[in-house]
């Protein structure tokens, strides 16, 4: 018997994560805010949210590095800019949060209907059970600044019906314009009645029933027809792999 047997391979693409949903919903948060600072605070998912939005859909959006160069190529999580636009000491970057230049995603350690978050104590403010970062940067941001949330743990001890203690103000405090909410389990914004909090969209495999479950207080919308979070395109996936190779966003979105 003679001749060569032929071999065919098969590339299969991977799923899509929870967390690859979750990137590309707060990714959305971005979209249409043009020329301004696009900062994500704390862990892989609001980095490569900002990242993404840039290359993906929203190219005018500046980015840094995190520390205080701003970024003219867009890199992968942990590896330094080939190209950097100008530098940002903290002097400018107070000037772009006084000036409505810059739009953060912030995390919390509860958050109200309204929006009102605290990252600064539970229980008591006299005498708390637990201290934690103090207000930061949050009163600024949220009443100066577009604002919208990262929080990779959906549970009723975040999403709490009052704040133990205010440090980024809502709705009814006079928040400049909180934009989204974007949790594990879905994305909310604050179209509610009132400037309450709506539910905008599960992500897939969340029913609005578990959504309701894990929030302590009354969601706007959830007895409507809520649609499903969209999955990243490919070309978003694409972008992803190159930012993210090592898949650290898994880490951070628990399912």
């Amino acid at each position: 018997m003679s001749g060569s047997a032929e071999t065919t391979t098969t590339t299969t693409t991977p799923p899509v994560t929870r967390a690859d949903v979750c990137v590309v919903a707060c990714a959305e948060a971005f979209r249409g805010d043009g020329e301004i600072l696009a900062a994500g605070i704390g862990g892989p998912v609001t980095v490569l949210a900002a990242r993404l939005a840039r290359l993906a859909f929203e190219p005018d959006l500046l980015t840094s590095d995190g520390v205080c160069l701003l970024t003219g190529d867009v890199p992968a999580l942990g590896a330094a800019p080939e190209v950097v636009e100008g530098w940002l000491p903290f002097r400018d970057h107070l000037w772009l949060v006084l000036n409505g230049r810059r739009h953060v995603m912030l995390g919390a350690s509860q958050i109200d209907r309204y929006g009102n978050t605290n990252i600064s104590c539970v229980g008591d403010w006299a005498r708390p059970k637990a201290q934690l970062l103090g207000v930061r940067g949050a009163p600024g941001n949220t009443r100066c600044d577009p604002t919208s949330y990262w929080i990779p743990r959906h549970g009723r001890r975040v999403f709490v019906p009052e704040v133990d203690m205010v440090s980024g103000i809502g709705t009814d405090r006079g928040a400049y314009e909180l934009r989204r909410v974007v949790t594990n389990l879905a994305v909310l914004d604050f179209s509610g009645p009132g400037g309450t909090m709506r539910l905008v969209s599960a992500h897939p495999g969340v029913s609005v029933a578990d959504v309701v479950a894990a929030t302590g207080f009354e969601l706007a919308g959830a007895d409507g027809d809520v649609p499903r979070t969209r999955e990243p395109t490919a070309e978003e996936l694409r972008v992803l792999g190159r930012l993210d190779p090592d898949r650290l966003r898994d880490r951070e979105v628990p399912v």
